[in-house]
């Protein structure tokens, strides 16, 4: 059985709960990713098969069949070989939500604010292989001297929330805005709107937030991020995730009624003019096809089967869910939450299933299940495979670099001053 169907059938077992509800959200799960590699763009099996890919999604290709075909204990040789052969000229960063297979060869684990640090701590590697998404991939390449290659084991893993808000629609949107709240400051200093970006963007949105006054947050620092905004504006727009943006600015006493949604294809976003005036956060139609899957439902389904369960979810999940959870945070949060317990705890965890079913392996003295009973794992994460890694690390070995990411100078340039920025708002 190929470690795909390895990693399959062990994620439908592993939920605790009501199993009579498990499986899995489509029976692709169980094709090897280069089966996809093919025919039009799109995100794959998993969360985000049914999200819209744009034409412009990168495709990966065909690698060679030596690495298609290779049974997991030769790609486990072939793969430490070459980590072995190019020593401390390499770094492997790799993302919480990839699978076991995966961040076995991760020198650094952690979520996109840990791993973009990373990033800058490893001067001496020349190449730098990130086991997560594309974004993740620009941001490390921003980051990191020039010197450095940052590499993407297979193209087509990227993010559907990323793809959400594009540069063309953004910058529309802004010209609107303009239009509305013009462009002085008021006699405290504060622009009309300061823009922000979830980390979870492309480079060239990160680069416009970086030329506008604005900056990158994440779902560790999103509190501290949107009041450095507010020090600075009136109001701020946020993209591309409505549902951290909207937990967040709940969370710091703004109004629902001042948290307008932008729709991007409608005239003023779908708003009055009115309500944009009244507007303290303007949130983009954008959103994790992951973290969306989880309802109150389940929750209320938790709790009478587990009573006194912890329920923990990521702030990319639904309003009425983080209301409904007994906390929110990120995934580092998430991981440190369930490390902390002294005693044995039951957790009902609602993020991606990887990480959930690591930290029940991690944590055999907890009870630690998904809240979603489906095995749906994150469409583009699930594009990683040690296939492509084994492929990637021998082209470094026979001195070829492939599947490099490089940002535009200038997009670089603009970005790197928003993540600065990300990179010192610490919460």
């Amino acid at each position: 059985m190929t470690s795909v169907n390895n990693t399959i059938a062990q994620l439908t077992l592993t939920p605790v709960g009501d199993t009579a509800d498990s499986g899995v959200c489509t029976s692709d799960l169980v094709k090897s990713p280069w089966d996809l590699d093919t025919g039009l763009p799109s995100y794959g099996p998993g969360s985000s098969m049914d999200d819209v890919a744009p034409e412009d999604t990168p495709q990966q290709g065909v690698i060679p069949e030596k690495y298609r075909t290779a049974d997991d204990a030769e790609l486990d040789e072939r793969i430490r070989a070459a980590q072995e052969t190019l020593g401390e000229r390499l770094v492997v960063l790799g993302h919480f939500y990839q699978r076991d297979e995966v961040v076995q060869y991760a020198d650094f684990i952690g979520d996109s604010f840990q791993l973009a640090n990373q990033a800058l701590n490893r001067e001496e590697a020349e190449y730098i292989v990130f086991c997560g998404v594309h974004f993740m991939a620009e941001t490390a390449d921003i980051l990191s001297k020039d010197a450095q290659k940052v590499i993407l084991p297979n193209l087509a893993a990227g993010c559907s929330m990323a793809d959400m808000a594009d540069e063309s629609s953004v910058e529309e949107c802004w010209e609107q805005l303009e239009e509305i709240y013009g462009t002085e400051a008021d006699s405290e200093g504060r622009v009309p709107v300061i823009p922000v970006t979830y980390m979870n963007s492309s480079a060239a949105l990160k680069a416009f937030v970086g030329r506008n006054g604005g900056i990158v947050c994440t779902s560790s620092n999103a509190t501290t991020v949107l009041e450095w905004a507010f020090e600075r504006g009136q109001r701020v727009l946020f993209f591309p995730d409505q549902h951290l943006g909207r937990n967040t600015a709940k969370a710091l006493g703004i109004d629902l009624e001042q948290m307008p949604l932008w729709s991007p294809a409608k005239p003023l976003g779908g708003n009055t003019p009115e309500a944009l005036q009244n507007a303290k956060v303007l949130l983009w139609h954008g959103f994790c096809s992951v973290h969306r899957r989880f309802n109150t439902g389940q929750i209320d389904k938790a709790r009478a089967e587990y009573p006194g369960v912890n329920v923990i979810v990521h702030p990319e999940c639904p309003m009425e869910v983080v209301d409904a959870a007994d906390s929110a945070g990120s995934t580092d949060f998430i991981q440190k939450a369930v490390a902390a317990a002294t005693e044995p705890t039951t957790f009902a965890i609602g993020t991606e299933i990887n990480m959930v079913n690591r930290l029940a392996d991690q944590y055999p003295q907890h009870t630690i299940f998904c809240l979603d009973p489906v095995i749906c794992p994150c469409s583009t994460m699930y594009r990683i495979h040690p296939g492509y890694i084994a492929w990637v690390l021998e082209e470094l070995v026979a001195g070829r670099v492939v599947n490099q990411i490089s940002v535009p100078a200038t997009d670089a340039a603009n970005a790197r001053v928003a993540l600065e920025r990300m990179l010192a708002a610490k919460p």
